[in-house]
């Protein structure tokens, strides 16, 4: 017996000794790629987490292997090539994957294709490919969001017609809109650090039966890194990252560095990036129709007397000030104690230092600038969350996920009038608890999703003025109540995927949420003619309906039904201010909620694997739109407001609007290295009014992409052009959100870049990058924004790993 068994251990040792050992890499990075799939005969493999494969001992030099990869060209070598590749295989990325797994749109993983809405996907790889400064210019360079800036710490996300507090932000699960979210442009979405981001959903379109309020426009869903338990068979492992970057138009200088400490059941994720900014270089290469837009001859500044002066600016297409500096911290612990269920600790940090307000500081009084300051403090964010997931199947529920979150945010504004001493200041400090709970289960051929979802927001404002000469403070009105403002809420939400047939796919979903909100005035010194409090109670229901058919041969057709709606929160009820002199806002204690319903209709075309058109029509409702509009108060049209008669306006539910627009986008691999990409989207939309339609605000012109991709062994290169239409000076929404202001006399010009990047990888752990953004130096500026966008931008970064 003792010689069989050693006899054994003998034949597998030799049988190891003989097995080819094999590795497969990204083409462009080096890096090795787990879960591969490898095909001979008979017989599959998988790589492990290494990328390595063991394949089967004394292979005929003819056989064919054949490797998958989701979201690569699928290759087939024989093992006569194999051996003269030295046992490495490198695959190339496909330009586009319809079995890539999607995440946000139910909550857990699903295969992208069974999904009706659109979604579009950035992962890793891109975002590090791009390496943008925020993520504000992450999104804008994808050509499928256009992002509206007021100055260069900033940028408010457009989805089909939709802005600021009608697109919902969720990081890992937890939801980031706030009860001082407003409707006009937002910069919150900066606060995320996209160096330590896995990937990026974009949801299109209404969303609210999986994420409830505020998803009228659609969502964004960011998924940050999750900290590497140790491979099987080893103790520990110890990885890490860091990278340093330069761009010339906004005088960045960035870094950043993270470490993964990992044992068998537990592992450490720690990031930390400081991001310094200088004042933003403009374009020099003007159009006549531009005017004088974007030059910037005059700043202010401070004699050695204290007196506020106009100084020359040496360099007028240098756009003074808009400098800053950002900080982001990160920190996940994972514990795994076995396969079935994870225990994970998420701890997010974003502060900066004072961000300059560049358009508020352009504008002019009397031939003089109207501002000597006007900057946000300092804007934090803290997030602190736990995630529960349990995967082993029980009666109830084949996965489950719970999520409890509190989140910290500051915000606060701070400005001056020119030649003034007082100082204004008004600071928000916003709490949030969140709980999460969702569940998927699979019955035949149904998958049922469900969860739960509680929130509660807790706002606290407070305002002064400081005399900057004398150091002398007093009170001021806040800009929301001062005796404190919470919002609450209760959802549940229940949705079925159902494979009816093999090529036909059908999803229902349907939600219930309960929204609160109370605000107490409690010093009314400066609102006499407001009630001590005021209360809401809302419940909305939201529905969708969908279907998706595959009839074969590459064919692929979507169709989807949904609502959406946004409950008022304490920006829409309770802030008030004079928006124009004469004119007061005031709360409306009857405000409801807005509602959207949605038709979106895809078909999509993909041929053997290389070629894939998509199109995408919709048709979005608006009811009961939240707009400013006129009111009384206590019988009156008009009230004393700071000494001044001024008629009494209020947000009411009066709006009624319409939108339509298509998006449609190609993916060609041309060859097995080279590869097109191109977009473009189109939206339409207008308020139904008894005088007749009028342009709807936050509606984008014309815009997209286009993009050639070259894929080398060590080197990825693209040029690629984004470009926008004309905005037109009747296509304007008059609300003033449009900021017409910053408009020429014929609207905005149509535009676009020239841009280049390449990366090359030096060594498996050593990659430089450059860019070459705007190479003609453009002048132009997005639709709305108050600061031109950046001129030439060289853009160097060096990245490294262990």
């Amino acid at each position: 017996m003792k010689s069989l068994l050693t006899l054994t251990l003998f034949l597998l040792t030799v049988s190891a000794s003989l097995a080819q050992q094999i590795i497969v890499r990204d083409k462009t990075t080096m890096e090795p790629l787990p879960g591969v799939t490898i095909k001979t005969g008979s017989t599959t493999i998988q790589t492990d987490a290494k990328g390595e494969a063991a394949l089967p001992a004394a292979l005929p030099p003819a056989s064919l292997l054949l490797f998958n990869y989701i979201g690569y060209q699928s290759k087939s070598i024989t093992t006569a090539q194999l051996k003269a590749q030295l046992h490495e295989v490198v695959l190339t990325q496909q330009s586009h994957s319809l079995q890539e797994v999607v995440v946000s749109a139910g909550r857990f993983a699903q295969e992208r294709k069974y999904v009706p809405q659109q979604v579009e996907v950035l992962s890793q790889r891109e975002l590090s490919f791009m390496s943008q400064p925020t993520m504000a210019e992450v999104l804008q360079q994808t050509g499928k969001v256009l992002v509206q800036k007021s100055q260069m710490g900033g940028g408010s996300p457009i989805l089909r017609g939709f802005e600021a507090n009608k697109v919902l932000l969720v990081v890992d699960g937890v939801r980031m809109n706030n009860a001082i979210y407003r409707g006009g442009h937002l910069q919150n979405v900066i606060t995320l650090d996209n160096s330590m981001l896995e990937r990026t959903e974009v949801i299109f379109g209404p969303s609210s039966v999986i994420y409830g309020s505020d998803a009228l426009g659609g969502v964004m869903h960011f998924h940050t890194l999750q900290p590497q338990l140790a491979p099987e068979g080893e103790k520990r492992t110890v990885s890490g990252s860091a990278f340093t970057r330069y761009a010339s138009a906004p005088d960045e200088k960035a870094a950043h560095v993270q470490l993964n400490y990992g044992r068998r059941n537990w592992a450490s994720l720690t990031s930390i990036t400081v991001s310094d900014f200088g004042n933003l270089r403009q374009g020099s290469n003007r159009k006549s129709a531009y005017g004088n837009l974007g030059i910037r001859n005059y700043y202010a500044g401070t004699t050695t007397a204290g007196r506020d002066t106009m100084l020359l600016n040496p360099n007028p297409d240098i756009q003074r000030p808009t400098g800053y500096t950002q900080y982001d911290v990160l920190q996940k612990i994972r514990f795994q104690p076995s396969a079935s269920h994870s225990h994970t600790l998420n701890l997010q940090l974003s502060t900066s230092t004072d961000v300059p307000r560049y358009d508020r500081l352009t504008e002019l009084a009397d031939d003089k600038l109207k501002y000597a300051s006007w900057y946000y403090g300092p804007q934090e964010r803290l997030l602190a969350s736990y995630t529960f997931a349990h995967t082993a199947p029980t009666k109830l529920y084949d996965e489950a996920r719970a999520v409890a979150a509190v989140q910290r945010l500051e915000e606060s504004r701070h400005n001056r009038r020119f030649g003034k001493n007082w100082l204004s200041h008004q600071t928000e400090q916003v709490w949030v608890h969140s709980l999460n709970a969702d569940f998927s289960k699979k019955l035949r051929a149904h998958r049922l999703q469900y969860g739960l979802e509680a929130t509660y927001n807790d706002v606290q404002s407070e305002a002064d003025e400081e005399d900057i000469a004398s150091g002398e403070r007093r009170t001021q009105s806040s800009r929301y109540p001062d005796g404190g403002s919470s919002m609450h809420s209760v959802a549940a939400y229940l949705t079925n995927s159902w494979e009816a047939k093999p090529w036909l796919v059908l999803t229902q979903g349907l939600r219930y949420t309960y929204v609160g909100l109370d605000a107490r005035f409690k010093d009314k010194t400066y609102f006499p003619f407001l009630q001590d409090d005021v209360q809401q109670r809302h419940h909305a229901i939201s529905g969708n309906l969908g279907a998706v058919l595959l009839p074969g041969n590459g064919w692929r057709f979507a169709i989807l039904g949904s609502s959406g709606f946004r409950a008022p929160n304490v920006d829409d009820l309770s802030k008030v201010f004079d928006s124009t002199p004469g004119n007061v806002i005031v709360p409306n204690p009857a405000l409801g909620p807005e509602y959207t319903y949605n038709l979106e209709v895809s078909a999509a075309k993909s041929i053997a694997e290389r070629l894939h058109l998509e199109v995408t029509g919709y048709r979005t409702w608006l009811r009961d739109a939240i707009t400013v509009q006129p009111f009384s108060l206590n019988g009156q049209d008009s009230i004393l407001y700071n000494g001044d008669l001024s008629q009494v306006t209020a947000n009411v539910n009066a709006g009624k609007a319409y939108l339509y627009g298509y998006s449609a986008s190609l993916q060609a691999d041309i060859t097995n290295s080279l590869s097109l990409s191109s977009s473009l989207n189109y939206t339409y939309g207008r308020v139904q009014g008894a005088e007749g339609e009028t342009p709807l605000d936050h509606v984008p012109p014309l815009f997209g992409r286009t993009s050639i991709n070259l894929q080398l062994k060590r080197l990825r290169t693209e040029f690629f052009v984004l470009y926008n239409g004309v905005k037109s000076l009747e296509e304007y929404s008059p609300s003033g959100e449009d900021n017409l202001k910053y408009a020429t006399p014929d609207g905005m010009p149509a535009w676009h870049t020239l841009n280049l990047r390449t990366a090359f990888q030096i060594t498996p752990n050593l990659q430089f990058q450059a860019a070459l953004e705007n190479i003609t130096d453009r002048y132009y500026r997005v639709f709305a924004s108050g600061i031109s966008a950046p001129g030439r931008n060289v853009v160097l970064t060096l990245r490294g790993k262990f």
